[in-house]
């Protein structure tokens, strides 16, 4: 049966939360759902995603808490039947709206990044009162997921009567078949004569990509090979800096951001997650998917969930660039086999996804 849903995300980018947002839109309009997606705000000038079958409504708000009143205004005159919010700013600012309106929508609402980078102990301090704002509109929501098993047990810590449990991001849909096989030019994936290593996110500190560099210049000793690190960010410069520094300008490429890593990830050999904190890092199952051996910091939350403790790839610790360069070689040397990835990233499919969402909503959200 059709139902009337609203998925929203604070900011259209091309990376974290919004894509996995727009892939639930996306997923749920498949499923012939009446599906509106809005997007607080695109300060980044990009092009809007392209859903033929959502509606797409662009609020324009700078930040979280102007979203208020346009929310309230949605909310007294569509009557969405299911909400899906994600970040616990947003979701905090949607169950207020809904309560003042005194909605029935069914509210899920996701947290994506470790509580202890969002909630604070010290009082009077934004973090402080977004705990307690959080703390009294819970009971609004009907369900509280995290993106990963690990962050519900950091949830746990923060709220004494949590009730979070994990539901995944869609991170394999209907289009990454065709994406990945999209033609991309770029000379060392086109005309592959040597290993290419690839990693992607925002170039800033909690990336790791500094310790990918010195990494790669230790591996480079022993083999000679590429790097691609796809995104954009205010450590371009240094990272080049480094780079030269390190002698490896010649076997780096940092070509900004692109619309289909996917095609990058495919022809690539091994993808390489630095980190050094994540959520859960869609990126790595995305390019898991293409076939990529994985080699990832062993951050607190998401990488040892997926990778199963290295049954599907390669771990090393935080900031050390020694046993990075030697797990890179590693995956080189031993990758692992397609039919193990595809293992590893089956619970991230849309059919998986939605149907954990229906059972612990007890609907059907499926065909």
């Amino acid at each position: 049966m059709e139902k009337k849903i609203l998925v929203i995300t604070p900011k259209f980018c091309l990376s974290g939360v919004a894509l996995a947002q727009i892939r639930l839109a996306r997923a749920l309009s498949e499923e012939d759902h009446d599906v509106t997606l809005i997007i607080g705000n695109n300060n980044e000038g990009l092009s809007l995603p392209n859903l033929p079958n959502v509606k797409l409504v662009l609020l324009g708000h700078s930040r979280v808490i102007f979203m208020f009143f346009s929310l309230v205004r949605y909310l007294l005159n569509a009557k969405p039947e299911f909400i899906f919010s994600a970040e616990d700013h947003l979701n905090c600012v949607v169950t207020m709206a809904a309560i003042l309106t005194r909605s029935d929508s069914v509210i899920c609402a996701s947290s994506r990044v470790t509580p202890f980078d969002t909630y604070s102990d010290i009082p009077f301090t934004k973090r402080w009162v977004l705990k307690y704002i959080s703390r009294a509109v819970q009971f609004r929501i009907d369900l509280l997921t995290c993106v990963s098993k690990d962050m519900v047990g950091q949830y746990k810590t923060i709220f004494s009567s949590c009730r979070h449990t994990y539901v995944y991001n869609i991170v394999i849909d209907s289009l990454s078949s065709t994406l990945k096989k999209k033609e991309i030019n770029h000379p060392w994936l086109n005309n592959k004569q040597r290993p290419v290593f690839i990693a992607a996110g925002m170039l800033e500190p909690w990336k790791g990509f500094d310790v990918l560099l010195e990494a790669f210049a230790k591996l480079n000793q022993r083999i000679d090979a590429h790097l691609i690190i796809l995104g954009e960010g205010s450590l371009r410069q240094p990272l080049l800096n480094l780079a030269k520094s390190l002698g490896i300008s010649k076997q780096i490429d940092l070509p900004g951001y692109t619309y289909n890593p996917l095609a990058y990830f495919y022809r690539a050999d091994v993808f390489v997650l630095s980190s050094r904190v994540e959520g859960m890092p869609n990126v790595l199952i995305e390019a898991m998917s293409c076939g990529c051996t994985p080699v990832s910091t062993d951050c607190n939350t998401g990488p040892s969930e997926i990778l199963i403790n290295e049954r599907y790839g390669y771990l090393c610790p935080v900031d050390d660039s020694d046993k990075m360069a030697l797990q890179l070689e590693q995956a080189i040397t031993n990758p692992i086999r397609p039919e193990l990835l595809d293992q590893a990233t089956r619970d991230f499919t849309t059919f998986n996804v939605l149907k954990r969402y229906g059972d612990l909503l007890s609907t059907n959200l499926i065909k």
